[in-house]
């Protein structure tokens, strides 16, 4: 079972804290095809000042705090049939 996080509602409040959801606030966000990510920065008042998470949506639909990892070219060599 993956323990990637699919609902970014979830995923903040398990960052900022229950209820912070209601209270934080999307700053920033990406969603076009040509970047190379899509990514979200959520925003919340805390006492100890303004915090800023960016959350990064994997090609499997998981939300995280760490980008995905990047897709190299790959070279794929086939045998021939005999």
């Amino acid at each position: 079972m993956s323990t990637r996080e699919r609902s970014l509602r979830v995923l903040v409040e398990r960052w900022l804290g229950r209820g912070a959801a209601t209270h934080a606030r999307v700053t920033r966000f990406s969603h076009s095809r040509r970047k190379l990510w899509r990514y979200v920065c959520v925003e919340a008042e805390r006492p100890s000042g303004r915090l800023a998470i960016v959350f990064f949506r994997h090609d499997d639909g998981s939300w995280c705090v760490f980008p995905p990892e990047y897709k190299r070219p790959a070279l794929n060599l086939m045998r021939a049939v005999a």
